[in-house]
């Protein structure tokens, strides 16, 4: 099995650079378009990994179509629109990709979709990018997200907090599409099951000093504070000054904020009963045969959105086998023949059956390890939300948000 760090290490040694490695004769290649820099740096190399945990499975089984083999082109798009653009039009334009799997951040797909893949014709999958206006997007039926929207995470994460008590909050969320989007849906749905948003600040990344805005969101009288950023970004920041000043009782953040560094360098006892939300993790025979070949290679299943992506990317390959060719034609019809009920289920690294029944013309249904991907209207998934709990040091997974 290939060493996936020392390949990631290399693409974005390729991509940092402006350059890409060599294609191999009979290469179908697919774009990683992944914040490999940024503020989710932290979650990166474990979705990078796990696609192209996918494209070894693939080609490790006979590889696609004809015999071809699957690649990964890697650009770095740093959780960022203006990195996003240049990134995605490297991808699109100069390494012909036939597919894209990205970006992680809203802005970024929401950039990389606009500028290249929607003119250039190319199908995106995000596994990460969970703000409500990607579903609001122009874009002739290209871009698809394996993750639940914040447009259920906000409802639900304001229906929890209704439901244990917590009348009036204090929001702070980072300025960019996940921040507000996520924001927005928690606030209205709060507001409509009798609660009160006492201050709603927006905050931007970057910056050493948050006490302004946590300041106004004490001055106004709240004692919970929902915190929608990122962990080792601004979100993290104003969380570890807060705790400092003292100046809340309760804290509650999303999925940006739930990452298995939240505690590496925080005294659990300072966030006890804090509060995070994020997509519920998947269980069953489809989880179960992701853990196999992560383990095989060295990689963590449970990892953040490592299931989504290596869903993602293989996903990709299941349209594009579907599809008949390396054209970036097709594609997109191909990815709900592949992924959507009715079918023989595929679970994740059976590509050799896979490609047998699409070869019979069998419909198949490819179930998820991230949990039943099956793409509605606008390229979303449904699916449910978890809670999680500080207790005595330890993030705990109280399970889903009734």
């Amino acid at each position: 099995m290939r060493n996936f760090k020392n390949t990631l290490t290399l693409a974005v040694a390729a991509a940092t650079l402006g350059l890409a490695a060599p294609a191999l004769a009979q290469e179908v290649k697919i774009g990683f378009l992944a914040d490999v820099t940024g503020p989710i740096a932290g979650f990166a190399p474990g979705m990078v990994d796990a696609g192209n945990l996918a494209i070894a499975n693939v080609n490790d089984q006979g590889g696609i179509l004809d015999g071809q083999t699957l690649a990964s082109v890697l650009a770095d798009s740093a959780c960022d629109g203006g990195a996003a653009g240049p990134a995605a039009d490297r991808l699109v334009n100069a390494e012909n990709v036939i597919a894209i799997f990205g970006g992680y951040c809203s802005g970024a797909t929401i950039a990389g979709a606009n500028g290249s893949a929607i003119p250039g014709n190319v199908v995106m999958i995000s596994p990460a990018s969970t703000a409500p206006a990607v579903a609001e997007l122009a874009d002739n039926d290209l871009v698809f997200r394996d993750v639940v929207p914040d447009s259920i995470q906000g409802v639900k994460a304001a229906e929890l907090l209704i439901a244990q008590g917590v009348t009036e909050v204090g929001v702070t969320y980072v300025n960019n599409d996940y921040g507000s989007g996520l924001a927005g849906a928690f606030e209205e749905a709060f507001k409509a099951n009798g609660g009160t948003v006492l201050a709603s600040v927006a905050h931007e990344d970057g910056k050493a000093d948050y006490r302004p805005e946590i300041g106004q969101i004490e001055a106004a009288g709240a004692t919970t504070l929902v915190i929608y950023g990122y962990e080792n970004a601004g979100g993290g920041a104003i969380l570890n000054q807060a705790v400092e000043a003292g100046s809340f009782d309760l804290f509650v953040g999303g999925d940006g904020m739930a990452g298995e560094a939240l505690l590496a360098s925080r005294n659990g006892a300072d966030l006890e009963g804090m509060i995070l939300t994020q997509a519920a993790p998947a269980a069953g025979p489809a989880f179960d045969a992701l853990v196999a070949l992560t383990a095989a290679a060295g990689q963590d299943a449970n990892g953040t959105y490592v299931t989504n992506s290596y869903d993602a990317v293989f996903l990709l390959a299941l349209a594009i086998e579907k599809s008949g060719s390396a054209d970036r034609d097709g594609i997109s019809a191909a990815l709900r023949e592949v992924s959507n009920a009715p079918g023989e289920t595929i679970l994740p690294g059976e590509w050799s059956k896979a490609k047998e029944l699409i070869a019979a013309g069998t419909d198949i249904n490819y179930e998820g390890a991230s949990g039943t991907v099956e793409f509605d209207d606008v390229g979303d998934v449904a699916g449910a939300i978890n809670y999680f709990v500080v207790e005595g040091g330890a993030v705990v997974n109280k399970g889903l948000i009734d």
